[in-house]
């Protein structure tokens, strides 16, 4: 029987942090005393549990959300109790999330293919960084009801696969996407984002889901999700190289999108266009970004990357009326994933850059879902083998890439807790194993390692995408 990895020997630290910051609680007033008390018992239930059942991905989470907590509530506390006290509560906290970085590196599995990372000090902080986030996730909405939603996804994926077995494409995928009208004369109009002025393009999508494909009603039924949206960075003067920036998982917001990838319009010299991902930023369903891209609603996982890759499709047709001489493709996590599909059905690209990008959906649900719901969802009939065979239409690991191998470009952290690096090896290797950045860093941690951004930046000059 597989024996659980016991006795975390980090697990003092939330331990510590869990006694001072109680300890601090008990000498306040009622109302001020709660938000100590919860941060405490965060730290301590999170030691306890280090300590007996380390290999519970929530429990690092926990102490991660918790040592972030901790710093933003030591300011007030510290103000109010003196500079000791602001010193104290503060050293715990990052102490604490410190420790639960370093028992996530030591807990998580070697890929092989995958350089070993070092444990440093530096490397924990970073990787605290990304359980907090998984943690923040594990807080929302994620998981599923008990409202019939399972068995629906269950029978929606059976009746795909089916169906898809016998249109033959399961063996060509690619044979799944239309080819989109071009984009012709989209709504354009300027805003100020990220301290500069972008052009915004809207336009009718015109993406829908075959006649009788299941989960087809119910897609063309998330309104905000029939307009396309880009943002435009572009030079004035004469036609310049083009860059599609592809946005990330709760991404899809101007001044988020434009802040992070303007670096192409100032450094190298690029036009920049940045689609918004379906149900993102101004396609979103409610007030936060992403939710239903990525969960057990898998059908709607389909068709969301389906309308993406088909948009992303129909802006390329709109750039190059633009007299762009040559175009580009990159993205980041879950946009390094919808870049990855995308070069594999648009001709004519000069780069294809995939950064820390997924590229299994079953895998990752498995990896990231409640252990119990998983379970429980197996035990109702959910065939994850099915399931990443109909996926397959809208897989990277499924689907060929049409820019030339010298043209491919994937970096990732050898650390990363959100994306775990079998994924993109996986993706290497599909890609006929092109240049790849393992860097010593986590998922959030990709802008500041400086050897991802010497490659991007080679790679464009290479390619013939630098001014």
């Amino acid at each position: 029987m597989f024996e659980q990895p016991r006795w975390s020997k980090w697990a003092w630290l939330n331990l510590i942090a869990g006694y001072v910051w109680i300890s601090t609680a008990t000498s306040l007033g009622f109302l001020a005393s709660i938000p100590p008390w919860v941060v405490g018992a965060a730290f301590l239930s999170a030691g306890v549990s280090q300590l007996v059942w380390p290999g519970d991905n929530r429990i690092n989470q926990t102490a991660s959300i918790a040592g972030l907590a901790g710093v933003l509530l030591s300011l007030p506390y510290g103000i109010g109790l003196g500079l000791p006290s602001f010193f104290l509560l503060a050293a715990t906290a990052l102490a604490a999330a410190w420790g639960a970085g370093r028992t996530a590196i030591q807990l998580e599995t070697h890929h092989e293919g995958v350089p070993v990372p070092a444990p440093t000090p530096g490397l924990a902080v970073k990787v605290a960084l990304d359980e907090a986030i998984l943690g923040f996730e594990q807080w929302g909405p994620s998981g599923f009801a008990l409202d019939g939603t399972l068995e629906r996804v269950i029978d929606e994926l059976d009746r795909l696969h089916a169906r898809f077995e016998r249109e033959g494409l399961l063996e060509k995928p690619e044979a799944y996407h239309a080819a989109p009208p071009e984009l012709v004369d989209p709504e354009i109009r300027l805003r100020e984002a990220a301290g500069r002025q972008i052009e915004v393009l809207r336009f009718e999508s015109g993406y829908a889901p075959a006649e009788g494909e299941p989960g087809r009603e119910r897609w063309l039924g998330y309104e905000p999700c029939r307009d396309g949206w880009a943002w435009v960075l572009r030079h004035p003067g004469a036609p310049r190289p083009w860059i599609i920036a592809t946005n990330g998982y709760r991404m899809g917001h101007a001044r988020i999108d434009v802040g992070l990838f303007r670096r192409f319009f100032h450094r190298n010299g690029l036009n920049v266009l940045i689609p918004v991902l379906p149900l993102h930023g101004p396609r979103r369903l409610g007030w936060h970004s992403g939710t239903g891209f990525l969960g057990i609603d898998m059908v709607d996982t389909l068709h969301a990357e389906a309308q993406a890759v088909w948009d992303m499709r129909r802006l390329l047709s709109w750039i190059r009326t633009q007299e762009a001489p040559s175009v580009g493709a990159f993205g980041l996590s879950l946009g390094g994933y919808t870049t990855a599909n995308f070069v594999s059905l648009a001709d004519g690209l000069a780069c294809a850059i995939a950064g820390i990008p997924l590229a299994d959906v079953p895998r990752m649900l498995r990896r990231h879902g409640a252990a119990h719901q998983i379970q429980y969802a197996i035990h109702r009939g959910l065939d994850f083998g099915r399931a990443s065979q109909v996926m397959g239409v809208v897989s990277p690991l499924a689907l060929e890439p049409r820019v030339p191998r010298e043209g491919r470009l994937i970096f990732s952290g050898n650390a990363d807790r959100l994306v775990p690096p079998d994924q993109v090896r996986d993706l290497w290797r599909h890609w006929e194993e092109p240049e790849i950045v393992w860097y010593a860093g986590s998922h959030l941690s990709f802008k500041a390692e400086r050897e991802v951004w010497r490659a991007v930046d080679r790679t464009l000059l290479e390619t013939g995408l630098h001014v």
